[in-house]
């Protein structure tokens, strides 16, 4: 999107205590900075409750609107110049999942002095904050924040426990609009208990891969990181795989239709990313081509152009209705039955059709057929994420690995030949790069044995 800055936020947030001082940690003193801050939301706080930011900032007279979305243990802020009018367009497409037609509002003025020292590849900051509220006695709290400018997690860490030691503490679980307004924060997932029955523990994550789905659907519209796209789809799986797996928990006819909505939405987004993945692959494959290596790169150029074009399919399944309807039956509580089924029976269900599948496989079984045993690990690997069985888990995405490697490349393969019929000056590029597609399909099929050889061990 034009003049819009990303960047990835990787912070931590922390409270001075009352003997706090800042340590000695090296590096320089940034300038004072004074900023107001108008937060945006809606009057039930849909963005805030789901760790979504969208405020406009004013510093020295220079206005920007700043979007901050969660993007696994980061956050991604995007800026963007402009009035305190209202947020710009650019911006509000990417949060009709969150918003679903609700108007956003000014909630709350808040006006921050800033301090701090950039040191050792991050910037750590004191925030004295102040509620700007002139029908009522102004309210102040502060922040101690910590943000990664370069380096990893250990970096955030050591600098973390330098400033734990010279007095910060846990800091405010609740977001910044929250605060303001003084309102109680409850986090949208409930964590699960140990001892929670099947419906309880399917209740729970069907609402945490909600999440995810609401999580990874503004980066999926803005589609700058490919990532993104790959998360949602993911979501959505489990979410098939969950309903499916404990279809006996559930109203049939909740669950059963939901489960079709979210085929169709997965079936809308599968194109972008096969062709995604197959871009990957043969980007680095070409480089090995050698003297061959530019009709190669002519070659992903043709995939790139058919995957630009696949864009609005994606942007069209994320605006339907049919999209904000599956939302809405997803942010319910789901109508479970009563039922004695537990989850260690669901997942035994899964194993056994999972072991039927790898039985019937031998060393020249039919790609689809290796297609098929595929689907079957996925199926099984979430009923055992549902249980919590770990051990499955790991040997299942194992599997899993294996066997989705093997469709990747014969994916490839299909989808090269259809290269050779429309760029038929590339034939002998085409030669070389389906060779080694099917070197790797043939790799993969002798592996697949040992694999599964882990899965029944955890059994």
């Amino acid at each position: 999107m034009t003049g819009m800055r990303e960047t990835l936020e990787r912070e931590l947030k922390l409270r001075a205590g009352p003997e706090f001082e800042l340590p000695e940690l090296g590096g320089e003193a940034i300038e004072p900075r004074v900023f107001d801050s108008t937060y945006h939301d809606t009057r039930d706080h849909r963005l805030a409750r789901h760790g979504v930011t969208l405020r406009y900032r004013i510093e020295n007279r220079n206005g920007v609107w700043q979007l901050k979305l969660p993007q696994g243990n980061a956050r991604l802020e995007l800026e963007l110049r402009g009035t305190p009018a209202g947020p710009p367009d650019e911006m509000l497409s990417l949060l009709p999942a969150y918003l679903r037609g609700e108007p956003l509002l000014p909630l709350a003025r808040l006006r921050t002095k800033r301090t701090g020292v950039r040191a050792q590849g991050a910037e750590i900051v004191y925030d004295e904050v102040t509620v700007v509220d002139q029908r009522q006695i102004p309210r102040s709290f502060e922040e101690l924040e910590v943000e990664l400018l370069e380096g990893d997690e250990k970096a955030l860490r050591r600098i973390e426990k330098a400033l734990r030691r010279a007095g910060a503490a846990d800091g405010e679980t609740r977001p910044k609009v929250f605060q303001a307004l003084d309102l109680t924060f409850e986090p949208e997932v409930t964590e699960r208990a140990r001892d929670s029955s099947a419906g309880t523990t399917l209740s729970v994550e069907l609402q945490r891969q909600y999440e995810r789905l609401l999580a990874y659907d503004p980066g999926t519209r803005l589609g700058t990181d490919l990532e993104e796209l790959h998360q949602f789809r993911v979501a959505t799986r489990r979410l098939r795989a969950f309903l499916r797996a404990g279809r006996e928990l559930l109203d049939p006819a909740w669950g059963e239709p939901l489960r079709e909505e979210l085929r169709w939405l997965g079936g809308e987004l599968g194109p972008s990313r096969d062709l995604d993945v197959l871009i990957h692959r043969l980007r680095a494959e070409v480089e090995m081509l050698g003297d061959d290596a530019s009709a190669g790169r002519a070659l992903v150029e043709v995939l790139e152009r058919d995957r630009e074009a696949l864009k609005q399919q994606v942007t069209d399944a994320l605006s339907s209705d049919r999209y904000f309807a599956i939302l809405d039956r997803l942010e319910q509580p789901p109508p479970l039955l009563q039922t004695a089924l537990t989850l260690k029976q669901i997942q035994a269900t899964e194993h056994r059709q999972l072991r039927k599948a790898i039985d019937g496989l031998s060393p020249d079984s039919p790609d689809e057929q290796l297609h098929e045993a595929r689907i079957k690990v996925k199926r099984a690997r979430y009923a055992a994420e549902l249980r919590g069985d770990d051990r499955y888990v790991k040997g299942a995405k194992q599997l899993q690995d294996v066997l989705g490697e093997h469709q990747d490349a014969v994916v490839a393969q299909e989808r090269l030949r259809s290269l050779a019929g429309r760029q038929p000056d590339a034939a002998l590029v085409v030669g070389r790069l389906l060779e080694r597609e099917q070197l790797r399909a043939a790799a993969r099929r002798g592996e697949w044995s040992k694999a599964w050889k882990r899965v029944a061990a955890a059994t």
